[in-house]
């Protein structure tokens, strides 16, 4: 029988994309090896997110193709973001990168793997399920947009059902996964729904899809609000959490269903990038740092328990060092349980790489990484991560 071992590198959504792919193979018959030194296939299901996870990629199947891993006579399948934003990069840069340093591999396009298939979950009591997949909004620094394509919401029935079927499997955690999870449904919701009009439900009710407010304007309906709490109230499910959440689409109906469930985490990622308002309107980040800042404080007045987690970038094009402080500031004032916090990397067809200079030395943005995290960890006092 064929066997096949897959390689995951990147986020929790690429995890989940992973046990997708999993079960593909086994429909086709395959079987999965213990170790990649046993599979006649090797799957590596790729991040592209910076460049140093790009590299990673190439460099693992430099070492296979020369032995390296112990088994060179295998099949490799390179399938994620790389494949993804190869194809729709709009320079050609990278298909032309891939091709040239990827010669005797098998691409496999992520959309290629559907979800008609119950993805093979790793053991354990917690299921992760993707509800929506890419993203509208082309932050300056993220490659996401052309590694995913635009975003596209799942079925509200069909997430539910899969939420029903994990519990059935001995599963009582559910995590919610897309690249900005309080956006779903807008893709199928704008031409059919206006602002007042209600949206039926899988289970025959109907309600009024939520219209974001942001700078004075409604931005897009959405029916997160409903989903998370729909899936709350599956019997069986403990907890719910969902990733990740862009702060400009976090309504006040979002936060009243968080409130109201007590199963639903009360650890909540919110991701701010950036504490300086000019270094933010160059991300194309929709929100100013006092808007991030009044955000949270009405999450915690409405949930005093809660906690926050964030991503932040340091070393962005033109961040001066007064600049960099204010973002040490805004952790200090937030006080955030973890930080994710990478240094700036250019990234091929980004706005930040076309049009900005990358004016920070590699030292100085480890020094900040470096510096930023050492807050973020006496601060919390209890863990952190660094990308």
């Amino acid at each position: 029988m064929e066997t096949y071992f897959i390689k995951t590198f990147g986020c929790q959504q690429n995890i989940a994309d992973s046990e997708r792919i999993a079960s593909a193979y086994e429909a086709r018959g395959f079987s999965p090896a213990p170790t990649m030194e046993a599979a006649h296939t090797i799957i590596l299901n790729t991040c592209v997110i910076r460049e140093r996870a790009e590299e990673k990629v190439y460099g693992l199947v430099r070492n296979i193709q020369a032995g390296l891993s112990g088994n060179k006579d295998a099949r490799i399948v390179v399938t994620g973001c790389l494949i993804g934003a190869a194809a729709r990069e709009p320079s050609g840069k990278m298909l032309k990168r891939i091709t040239k340093r990827l010669p005797e591999v098998e691409l496999l396009p992520l959309e290629d793997i559907g979800f008609e298939h119950i993805p093979k979950r790793a053991p354990g009591k917690s299921a992760s399920i993707v509800i929506s997949n890419g993203c509208n909004n082309y932050c300056a620094f993220c490659i996401v947009p052309f590694s995913r394509g635009k975003e596209r919401s799942r079925p509200f029935a069909e997430i539910i059902e899969e939420a029903e079927s994990a519990v059935r499997e001995g599963k009582d955690e559910i995590v919610l996964l897309g690249q900005n999870v309080n956006s779903y449904g807008a893709d199928f919701l704008m031409e059919k729904i206006r602002e007042g009009e209600e949206y039926a439900l899988h289970d025959g009710s109907r309600v009024k899809p939520v219209f974001v407010k942001h700078l004075n304007r409604h931005r897009v309906p959405t029916l997160f609000p409903h989903l998370l709490q729909a899936v709350a109230r599956i019997k069986g499910v403990r907890l719910v959490s969902f990733l990740s959440a862009n702060p400009w689409d976090f309504s006040s109906e979002l936060i009243d269903v968080i409130a109201d469930n007590k199963n639903i985490d009360r650890t909540l990622h919110l991701p701010v990038q950036a504490g300086s308002d000019r270094i933010l309107k160059l991300m194309n980040r929709w929100y100013t740092r006092a808007e991030y800042l009044e955000l949270v404080a009405r999450i915690r007045k409405k949930i005093p328990e809660v906690s926050f987690t964030t991503d932040i970038i340091v070393g962005f094009p033109g961040e001066t060092l007064e600049e960099f402080e204010m973002t040490c500031d805004l952790v200090r004032s937030v006080g955030f349980d973890r930080a994710y916090i990478a240094w700036y990397s250019p990234r091929p067809g980004t706005k930040a790489t076309k049009e900005m200079e990358d004016t920070v030395s590699i030292e100085e943005k480890h020094r900040r990484q470096r510096e930023l995290d050492g807050i973020v960890l006496r601060l919390a006092g209890r863990g952190h991560l660094v990308k």
